[in-house]
């Protein structure tokens, strides 16, 4: 059972469903992960932001936002990211 949150007089899950379509939800569900794998690419070969800067062509401060998820990157921005990084975005099913 989630804590109760004072601030939204329940759990975030119950304010979440009241408040999102289940498409959103899904939608920041993926973007989270996606942009925690990103993340995590970056710091496992040691590479800062300035560093994947400068392979990408991505500016620093937009990596930054992104990494904090303040701005949604585009799919030409992820992929600039992600190749330096060895790493590419697939499209697959989605498990039942």
């Amino acid at each position: 059972m989630m804590a109760k949150n004072p601030a939204i007089k329940g759990s975030w899950d119950e304010w979440e469903k009241a408040h999102f379509t289940p498409e959103e939800i899904a939608e920041s569900d993926l973007r989270v992960e996606l942009i925690g794998e990103l993340i995590k690419a970056r710091q496992k070969r040691g590479i800062t932001q300035q560093k994947l800067e400068a392979l990408s062509g991505v500016k620093q401060p937009v990596i930054a936002r992104l990494e904090r998820g303040t701005t949604v990157p585009s799919v030409s921005t992820l992929l600039k990211l992600l190749t330096p990084l060895g790493m590419k975005l697939s499209i697959v099913p989605i498990d039942s």
